[in-house]
C-alpha cells in the first residue's frame, strides 16, 4: 500500500471514530420543540418559574411562544443544537405575513426568527400589540 493511501484510510477511520462518538454523546442532533410539554420546559429552564398559559409552537418545530399569566411573552428559538430565548419587551420587530409571523427583539445579537403558526399567526400578532414597548 501507498503512504497515500494509508495516510486516506487513517483518516477515513479517524473521522468515523469521532462521528461515532459525536453520536454516542448526543452531540449535533435535531433540536425541535415537538410538544407543549417540552416548550414549557424549556420556558423554565430560561426562566425560572416561567409557567406558560398559552403556547404557540412553530410548525417546524424551531421554535415557540410562550406567555404567562402576567402577559409576558418569550421567544424560544434554536441556536445550532441549543435553545436561545428572550422576553419580548416590544412590538415593534414583529411582522405578520399570512401565517408566518416574523419577529425580533431589541437584541441585535438574538437576531429575528420567523415562525410558521399558522392560523395562530395572526392571533399572535395582534396579541403582541399589548406589550408596551
Amino acid at each position: 500500500m501507498s503512504a497515500l493511501a494509508i495516510q486516506l484510510a487513517g483518516s477515513l477511520i479517524a473521522i468515523l471514530a469521532l462521528a461515532w462518538i459525536a453520536h454516542r454523546l448526543g452531540l449535533g442532533g435535531d433540536a425541535r420543540i415537538r410538544s407543549e410539554g417540552e416548550a414549557r420546559a424549556l420556558a423554565d429552564e430560561a426562566i425560572s418559574g416561567f409557567e406558560p398559559v398559552e403556547i404557540a409552537l412553530d410548525k417546524a418545530g424551531m421554535g415557540a411562544l410562550c406567555r404567562d399569566a402576567r402577559g409576558r411573552v418569550l421567544l424560544l428559538r434554536r441556536h445550532g443544537s441549543h435553545w436561545a430565548s428572550r422576553l419580548l419587551d416590544s412590538h415593534a420587530h414583529t411582522r405578520l405575513d399570512r401565517g408566518f409571523l416574523t419577529l425580533a427583539t431589541a437584541d441585535l445579537r438574538f437576531g429575528s426568527v420567523t415562525f410558521d403558526l399558522g392560523d395562530k399567526a395572526a392571533i399572535w400578532a395582534a396579541s403582541l400589540r399589548r406589550i408596551a414597548g
